[in-house]
């Protein structure tokens, strides 16, 4: 939404059960993943960033940091928790997940400069994210967002509201839920 004020969410809140530490505190080149996402965000054009936690206390520079009391219950609760928590002044927000240390910030200035209220990022066609959200859908997309699912259900049901923007060229969705993936994405 060119012109727009964009705030920038970050879903940083899971236990990360399959890898033995939460996601938020794990490293990748040097970096935790929830700084690099911060990044990701703010290197897209978002301001402010706001980063949802639970599973982990950590300190985030450069970010508003939301804790989600029910961040067991899976990325619904923590959707719904970053988009209340977002100013009003934001006029639409690019969420992204902690876990995709690969995506580079044109992905998230490409989904900016999108025209619509609602758009998600393509890799090899298939939607994955960030994904773009206008104000007009939080609620919406607040309603269907429930266990371990985001914006997902929403965007499903209103195919015609959403713009798909290819993303192949600003890096890789691989998202990291096992140790083997962190090994898969080091750089060799």
């Amino acid at each position: 939404m060119r012109g727009a004020r964009v705030a920038g969410l970050l879903l940083a809140a899971g236990r990360g059960s399959r890898l033995g530490t939460p996601k938020a505190l794990l490293e990748y080149e040097g970096e935790r993943l929830v700084d690099r996402g911060v990044r990701l965000l703010e290197d897209g054009g978002c301001h402010p960033v706001v980063v949802v936690l639970g599973a982990a206390t950590v300190q985030v520079r450069r970010a508003v940091s939301v804790r989600n009391p029910d961040w067991a219950s899976g990325m619904g609760s923590s959707l719904r928790v970053g988009l209340r928590a977002l100013p009003e002044e934001a006029e639409c927000v690019v969420v992204a997940l902690v876990d995709q240390p690969l995506i580079r910030p044109g992905a998230v200035r490409a989904l900016i400069a999108a025209d619509g209220g609602l758009a998600v990022a393509t890799y090899g066609g298939r939607r994955r994210n960030p994904v773009l959200i206008a104000r007009e859908h939080f609620a919406g997309v607040s309603e269907l967002a429930v266990g371990d699912v985001g914006a997902r259900p929403y965007l499903k049901a209103h195919p015609e509201l959403v713009t798909e923007v290819p993303c192949d060229e600003f890096g890789d969705p691989a998202d990291i839920d096992t140790p083997e993936d962190l090994a898969l994405l080091q750089p060799e």
